[in-house]
């Protein structure tokens, strides 16, 4: 970890740099994996399963039985938590759907917008050294509250050619139309694509390590929308005095443990607090079982003491966090003053987990500050907004002038035309 006393604002800049790898080594591969799913479709998938997931698949698709057995090995009590969370998580998105409201800007003009869903939806759930199951419900749940006709699923199988169960039983709970054994590039490639068995979607949802987020952009080449640059994870957690060290260090590492490019960032004015949580993570990440990955992402990590919460909110906007933990006393205070963020845990029991599963609000959002310019996913990421007009005789009447004039002015004649033959 990198531990950092009183920065200048000079060395900001540096701080707030990702891990990531070489842009021109992964441009290469993703190309090489598009052209191979388009020209051999699923037999590609099932070389490729095998090739970067080490995975026997004889066939791409979920078969009923599966999903079915899946049901059998999932134990009650983790359905009966999985429900609750889906509840929650509908709960929440259900209470972002607009009404219709009908606007006269002049008399006899009548403007409003609709929501119309995106037609087919593609998904993607990372499975390789987390199966993250509790994904499937923050992207299935508002596709289907927002009318998707088609939710295809992708995930990577295990070396036996299998997905896990909790996956499978959370995308039947959900209401996915089909799933299907591949992750990664490929599996963005052909849900871009579509192969013999996968078809091809609209728009992709889902996050993923730097391939899969390379394959994302890659993919809107081809006319298919993404949700947003979702990659690997990252907390940003700013502390004052009354911040319980043990708490902040749980936090930081829940992140780390995701992956070894994930990143965490530790922002306090409390000398104390910051060596109490330093210890505190040098301590709990000798228990947990993926300790390896959260150390290696420590690596990429920064402990940083400042003089004041104004300054770490300053150094917080820039960095644009992927998740921002506020654990401090007077929280309501500073929510004002944050600019950019995926999404926000306020107080000392606001754990970033809660939002990872169960608390409604949606886990799939941006990272590598792109909390600049994007939002996280939403029942609006699921639709498409069209806009309406009704003119009446008078409404023309009424605006008629103002459109001649301006059309002639841009000298588009045939606009100002369109307007005059109706007039006369």
């Amino acid at each position: 970890m990198n531990i950092y006393r009183f920065p200048t604002k000079d060395n900001w800049k540096d701080l707030v740099k990702r891990p990531v790898l070489e842009q021109q080594e992964i441009s290469g591969l993703i190309s090489e994996i598009f052209i191979e799913v388009e020209k051999n479709g699923d037999k590609a998938l099932i070389e490729l399963n095998k090739k970067f997931d080490k995975a026997d698949t004889q066939s791409i698709s979920v078969s009923k039985e599966e999903i079915e057995d899946a049901q059998k090995q999932i134990k009650d009590e983790l359905k009966q938590a999985i429900q609750q969370a889906k509840k929650n998580i509908s709960k929440f998105h259900a209470s972002q759907k607009q009404e219709i409201q009908k606007i006269e800007t002049t008399q006899g003009v009548v403007c409003w917008r609709e929501n119309r869903a995106v037609e087919k939806v593609g998904i993607y759930i990372p499975g390789g050294t987390a199966p993250l199951f509790s994904t499937v419900l923050m992207l299935a749940v508002p596709a289907n509250l927002a009318g998707c006709k088609e939710i295809v699923l992708c995930t990577p199988p295990d070396k036996n050619g299998n997905i896990n169960p909790a996956i499978l039983y959370a995308a039947e709970l959900c209401g996915v139309s089909e799933i299907f054994k591949t992750g990664g590039a490929q599996a963005i490639a052909a849900m871009t694509l579509g192969t013999e068995s996968i078809p091809q979607v609209n728009k992709i949802f889902g996050p993923g390590n730097q391939f899969v987020v390379a394959a994302k952009e890659y993919a809107q080449r081809f006319g298919v929308a993404i949700d947003m640059p979702a990659g690997p994870s990252e907390v940003l957690v700013i502390a004052d005095e009354q911040a319980v060290p043990e708490f902040c260090a749980a936090d930081l590492l829940s992140q780390a443990e995701h992956g070894s490019d994930s990143q965490v960032v530790f922002i306090t004015t409390d000398l104390k607090v910051f060596n109490e949580t330093i210890s505190a993570v040098e301590q709990q990440i000798k228990e947990l079982p993926r300790n390896e990955f959260a150390a290696q992402a420590l690596e990429n990590s920064s402990f940083i003491l400042v003089d004041s919460l104004e300054e770490a909110l300053e150094f917080s906007n820039l960095y644009a966090p992927e998740h921002l933990i506020l654990a401090i006393n007077d929280f309501e205070k500073y929510i004002p003053e944050i600019q950019n963020a995926g999404s926000v845990f306020l107080g000392n029991y606001s754990c970033e987990s809660a939002g990872d599963y169960a608390s409604g609000t949606n886990h799939t959002l941006p990272t590598n500050a792109y909390a600049k310019n994007y939002s996280g996913v939403s029942l609006d990421s699921f639709v498409k907004k069209i806009t309406f007009q009704h003119l009446s005789k008078e409404g023309l009447q009424n605006l008629g002038k103002t459109i001649e004039l301006m059309a002639e002015a841009e000298g588009l004649f045939a606009h100002k035309n369109a307007v005059s033959i109706r007039l006369k």
